[in-house]
């Protein structure tokens, strides 16, 4: 007996005349829940379509709330939503445009601690966030669950976006190994607000690909897009079979988080940096790991620049009994440079909890 109402019948009339999609296939979105880790610039496109085509459960993961800077690209929000919970606006916005639709909130921060628990419940994830860390605890949560996972990602003028389905093909990690530098988010390098609106559609497409079993979906294939020259190129690549994640003999047994390493890390704030450096007797080497011409631009004072790509192979100038402190512009490659140090052999090194935007800041309050 057919789950399709006469609304639905009414409502979905241009797909039900697809022959790929049909009353069976309407049905298979209606059945979906699916998961949309970022309800930003990616998100949004990707949970308007998804809600238009009828998913029936969305969840939605986002602990931000909504700032005027997002509304050049984040077109699921209104100037009126301006300080609420993307999740609330997001959810209200959804079920505005299709009533019949679910929406689940994850006003939360994700981490190792909660992720595999939320995507549990889930069909497939869509990850748009704009956070390296992110994409590795996603990509890695999604093999141990066995859950298909599209991806993508934004930077100024350029997109990407592939898609990972268990044992069809190969994982993120597969593409990127090891996450050895920061990606600039949108705040620090700017993106052409069309630009995620591409890339969320194309998430979009892909998840409905994959509910529906048609097509040929972006597995072991890279699509990247260039909207200056209008240009989409595809690269192929393999499964890695030493991949920690998804190889044939993977290492990983739980998500791995650096946005918020496990391990003896330590968060330091500014004031406590400053006490740090003027109470101690053996005060903490710094270690700041930002690129040259960002060290020369302004750096704290006995500061020693270590870029954090390069920070594994000069492990030796760092000795192992040194209490080190990472600095980075806002807290994210330092917090990356903590977990190679671990690795590396640093028994404790921590990091200055948000960078030299926090530093600044508590010295002009000061």
């Amino acid at each position: 007996m057919s789950s399709l109402t006469a609304q639905d019948l009414e409502r979905y009339r241009r797909h039900l005349v697809l022959a790929e999609v049909g009353a069976e296939g309407q049905e298979r979105l209606k059945a979906a829940r699916v998961l949309i880790v970022g309800a930003g610039g990616l998100g949004s496109p990707s949970a308007l379509y998804l809600a238009a085509s009828g998913i029936g459960t969305l969840g939605i993961v986002d602990l931000d709330t909504v700032d005027v800077t997002n509304l050049q690209r984040q077109v699921l929000y209104a100037t009126a939503d301006i300080g609420r919970p993307k999740t609330q606006a997001a959810g209200e916005r959804l079920q505005a445009l299709n009533p019949d639709l679910r929406v689940i909130e994850h006003a939360v921060e994700l981490g190792a601690d909660n992720v595999m628990d939320i995507f549990r419940g889930y069909d497939l994830v869509l990850d748009g966030t704009d956070r390296i860390g992110t994409r590795y605890l996603v990509n890695d949560a999604c093999v141990l669950l066995s859950k298909p996972l599209v991806s993508a990602a934004i930077h100024r003028f350029e997109g990407q976006a592939m898609t990972y389905v268990p044992g069809k093909g190969p994982c993120y990690r597969c593409l990127f190994p090891e996450p050895s530098t920061e990606i600039p988010n949108c705040a620090t390098a700017g993106v052409l607000g069309v630009l995620p609106g591409v890339l969320g559609t194309l998430q979009a497409t892909e998840a409905i690909k994959l509910i529906l079993g048609i097509g040929s979906p972006l597995i072991g294939r890279l699509l990247t897009y260039d909207a200056l020259d209008l240009v989409f190129r595809e690269f192929a690549f393999k499964r890695r079979p030493d991949c920690a994640a998804c190889g044939d003999h993977p290492t990983l047994t739980t998500p791995t988080d650096i946005d918020r390493p496990a391990g003896a890390v330590r968060s330091v704030s500014p004031r406590e940096l400053q006490t740090l450096l003027s109470e101690t007797v053996r005060p903490p080497l710094l270690i700041d790991v930002r690129d040259p011409e960002e060290f020369a631009s302004g750096h704290l004072p006995g500061a020693h620049n270590v870029p954090v790509n390069e920070l594994e192979r000069r492990f030796g100038e760092i000795a192992a009994d040194n209490d080190v402190v990472f600095i980075c512009l806002s807290g994210k490659r330092s917090q990356a440079a903590c977990v190679l140090a671990l690795r590396g052999g640093l028994r404790s090194p921590g990091h200055l909890e948000g960078g030299m935007l926090a530093w600044q800041a508590v010295q002009g309050d000061g």
